[in-house]
């Protein structure tokens, strides 16, 4: 029972993920950078976002399997599942907020602003869910277990590395950066830091979470 409890609080810090990562879409000042590549295959391919987000995190999964070859565990495979609702949840939020245009940058920012706190507080529910990586943690993961990079250094590297492309494929296909603004780089600096200032104001609460989720608590 408790698991079913776990994959509940999961799917709902996947919601909030998904509406933090709509309405940095919506503030048109740059996506996060792990949402960076899908959203610009989206423009590019015409596809919606949620369905490239879905493909990009398969992919991962494939990456994963290639580099960790029978080290793989099967139970993983379980990341495309949850991919596949992340996607949903994008495009669900993306149904919910569509008559929602910011008309000036103050309210670009604010809606930035809001965008990076549903991502920290979906990062931190569907961390202490404990129930499956997504795709691309995953991948820095299984790159670790092959490495010896510390973890927020492969972070930061993989960062770069897909803001890098999002760029180059904006650049190519439409002749402009796309996706790629202030916001992304305000939202790689600030996203960790409301992760840790939400598990600070509410570690109460959390703790509470994790008993009913019958989870060990410290």
């Amino acid at each position: 029972m408790n698991l079913v409890k776990r994959i509940i609080v999961y799917c709902i810090g996947l919601f909030f993920l998904a509406l933090g990562v709509t309405l940095s879409i919506k503030s048109n000042l740059g996506v996060s950078p792990v949402s960076s590549l899908p959203y610009v295959i989206s423009l590019i391919s015409g596809y919606s976002t949620g369905a490239m987000i879905t493909v990009m995190f398969s992919l991962y999964v494939g990456i994963q399997i290639v580099i960790l070859g029978k080290n793989f565990k099967v139970v993983n495979l379980l990341q495309i599942l949850f991919a596949t609702i992340f996607g949903y949840f994008v495009n669900y939020t993306d149904f919910l907020v569509s008559s929602y245009m910011p008309w000036n940058y103050i309210v670009q920012l604010a809606t930035l602003g809001v965008s990076i706190v549903f991502l920290g507080i979906g990062i931190v529910l569907y961390l202490k869910a404990d129930v499956m990586p997504l795709p691309a943690e995953g991948l820095l993961i299984a790159v670790q277990t092959k490495t010896t990079m510390p973890f927020h250094n492969l972070k930061v590297s993989f960062d770069a590395i897909v803001v890098v492309l999002s760029i180059a494929l904006s650049f190519v296909f439409m002749g402009q950066i796309v996706g790629i603004r202030e916001g992304t780089v305000i939202a790689a600096i600030l996203v960790g830091k409301c992760v840790g200032m939400i598990n600070r104001i509410f570690s109460r609460q959390l703790h509470q979470l994790a008993i009913f989720m019958k989870l060990p608590v410290e």
